[in-house]
């Protein structure tokens, strides 16, 4: 009626003004109408999409998953805190895109428990206790991945379990959707991925670049994302520590790339590694399961420190072929580079570890040239007569860099490495270091692994350099040791750069590199200078106190000290004293203050003896008053503290429930109950 009225012509100017008035008021009813019909839908599409939570034992830390709009997604809180916000979950696969169309099926909710010993990391004794929720995913009616959930106290974890497709039994992951949503004014302390083919000899990448500090988001290292472990700070909620553990020769390992803003996802690696051979993507049979990727969540640093997650989710590979023996050693490459590799300075140095009371010797590139197979065991024989055992530094080249430092050739192939290392086992060598690899593809994975199995049949230990990041290898491979994967003591010999910024890069290492896994820094020299006549060459800025301080800062538990003989009678009989007698092997750690870049302070124990460490890279003072509950009110505590020149010195104090310590810059403290 009222579209009949409007339309007649010649209207008089009353029933124009009715006209008009009924059209508007037909309008405001129509789009109430469909309003309506929108908000119906949306209630029928919050109805169609699922949504599960499941919480920590002490019901602190929340995931919520749900599959919204085809889309699997999770978010974590803690204490109802949003720390990491709706992001994606999902594989690209050559069997399917299981990223989009996806539907929850439904979670099976379990309690996990786990009792586990291990020597060779932070904690020797954990108790683990997490929720894990298996989420099946459906894509057109059908099953085709479950997402596998651990949710413990302070960490959350998940990983992806794929199903044959029919008669199809193996599949490659081309990529994952993986993500983290990290809040709106989180800042950054992240580690730029190297390109491929370069640095020294095209050796990267190695995952030894400088991090960059509470930097905003949104960036991309230099192009390529940033190395693992990743730390984020959530303003003044807390902080969240991302990365990766379980990493083998089934998968590829991972880097972190920002998509937009504060989005960052899984990335696999980069072409160009491993000299352009070999896929970036994944080669797996099914059913299979990919690595962890872990979010460790703290109010503090103190989860972020004192995180077990990498190990928790791993299992065992192999038994071990016998009880490896731990411990200090040392080394002259890094005071006397390569010309110290010869028969009389090693010989000088086991020596040297068997007056300070060490197990081994580390004897490192070009010896196979500068002292000779046949000499080798006669040192080893010599070792052997003083308690001292050797390593031995290997190139692990074949064809993916040109790093010319020998023995090359013996450990890419099969038959060379098990004859080389039968040779090592017949003169009685303790491990080995190996260096200079090509990337994280795939078949890298199968290297590392490779080497460790077959180093356990002869009985040696191994530690990886110029590497990647170690991904739970202290419990999956029993005689794994060590992995440098960090801007390491080379640096501090290269460039007085490196040593003027050594506290700055140690206060950052204690929060981020060493929180998950062993770290072969090989640092906490005395000599005042990085050469053999200690009077030349890059100088050192920090103190003896703090030498001291990163012994126990700095976790693994095969130490190879930067010290050297003349050390004996140039150092003070303190610090000799005390780095004779410094564990490598723990049972506990505790955080206590600190902040990446500018301080840091945390305790270990190992029996009933705590070692309290500080050490300081601000330009002022650091002043604290700290608590040490660890300590029995009046028992006697040795201190090593420096005072403003750097001039370090022991005291003896009564404990007392707080204490007020002061470092200097570049300084040290250590507190040790007698």
């Amino acid at each position: 009626m009222v579209k009949w009225i409007c339309r007649r012509e010649s209207l008089p100017l009353q029933r124009e003004k009715l006209c008009n008035e009924s059209q508007n008021l037909l309008y405001v009813k129509m789009k109430k109408f469909f309003l309506a019909i929108l908000a119906m839908a949306s209630v029928c599409m919050s109805a169609w999409s699922a949504e599960k939570s499941f919480s920590s034992p002490d019901g602190k830390l929340t995931v919520t998953v749900d599959d919204a709009n085809g889309g699997f997604t999770y978010r974590v809180t803690l204490d109802g805190a949003e720390f990491i916000g709706r992001s994606p979950l999902g594989l690209k696969t050559n069997i399917g895109d299981f990223t989009k169309d996806l539907t929850l099926a439904g979670c099976e909710v379990k309690n996990v428990k786990e009792q586990y010993q291990l020597r060779n990391i932070k904690q020797s004794n954990v108790n683990y206790e997490a929720t894990e929720a298996v989420c099946a995913i459906e894509q057109g009616g059908k099953k085709v991945m479950d997402v596998v959930f651990r949710v413990s106290n302070r960490d959350v974890a998940y990983r992806y379990k794929v199903y044959p497709k029919g008669q199809t039994l193996v599949a490659v992951i081309e990529g994952e959707a993986s993500s983290f949503q990290l809040p709106e004014g989180t800042t950054t302390f992240l580690c730029p991925q190297s390109r491929p083919m370069g640095g020294f000899a095209r050796t990267s990448p190695s995952y030894e670049t400088s991090y960059t500090l509470d930097d905003q988001m949104g960036k991309n290292g230099w192009g390529e994302g940033y190395s693992f472990p990743c730390l984020f700070r959530v303003g003044e909620k807390g902080w969240v520590l991302i990365s990766e553990t379980g990493v083998d020769g089934k998968y590829v390992a991972s880097r972190l790339l920002n998509e937009k803003d504060g989005l960052y996802r899984i990335g696999f690696p980069q072409q160009g590694e491993c000299n352009g051979f070999g896929s970036t993507s994944a080669m797996v049979a099914l059913p299979c399961e990919t690595p962890w990727r872990t979010i460790t969540v703290g109010t503090t640093l103190a989860n972020i420190v004192e995180t077990t997650v990498p190990f928790d989710l791993v299992e065992q590979k192999y038994k071990a072929s016998q009880e490896y023996i731990y411990g200090k050693g040392s080394w002259s490459w890094i005071i006397g580079m390569d010309s110290s590799c010869n028969f009389d300075e090693q010989k000088r140095y086991i020596d040297f570890s068997a007056a300070m009371g060490y197990q081994t010797v580390l004897i490192d590139a070009l010896w196979d040239k500068q002292i000779g197979y046949e000499k080798m065991a006669e040192l080893a024989a010599y070792g052997k007569s003083k308690g001292v055992g050797l390593f031995l530094w290997y190139n692990s080249n074949g064809t993916w860099n040109d790093a010319p430092q020998s023995p090359i050739g013996k450990m890419d192939k099969s038959r060379e490495r098990r004859a080389e290392m039968a040779w090592m086992k017949s003169i009685g060598i303790r491990g080995i270091k190996v260096d200079f690899f090509g990337g994280d593809k795939q078949n890298m994975m199968q290297l590392y692994e490779d080497i460790l199995s077959d180093a356990n049949d002869f009985g040696i230990l191994v530690i990886f350099h110029g590497c990647t990041l170690p991904r739970g290898w202290e419990k999956m491979y029993p005689n794994y040791a060590a992995s440098e994967a960090v801007l390491a003591s080379e640096n501090l010999h290269f460039g007085q750069g490196a040593c003027d910024a050594e506290a700055r890069n140690a206060t950052i290492h204690t929060f981020i590199r060493n929180t998950v896994g062993s770290m072969d820094f090989g640092g906490s020299t005395l000599n005042k200078f990085y050469n053999a006549d200690n009077k030349r060459g890059t100088h050192r800025v920090t103190s003896d106190v703090y030498a001291l301080a990163t012994a126990v800062l700095f976790q693994s538990a095969v130490q190879h000290f930067a010290l050297a003989p003349n050390n004996l009678t140039d150092a003070p009989a303190w610090a000799i004293d005390f780095m004779k007698n410094v564990p490598t092997t723990w049972d506990e750690v505790k955080f206590i203050d600190g902040y990446p870049g500018k301080y840091a302070i945390i305790a270990r124990r190992t029996g009933n003896k705590w070692f309290v460490v500080g050490i300081n890279a601000e330009d002022a003072t650091l002043k604290k008053t700290i608590s040490l509950p660890m300590f029995d009110k009046g028992a006697e505590l040795q201190v090593y503290s420096d005072d403003a020149e750097l001039n370090g010195s022991v005291s003896t104090i009564k404990a007392k429930k707080q204490i007020t310590v002061t470092i200097p810059k570049n300084g040290g403290l250590v507190i040790v109950n007698k």
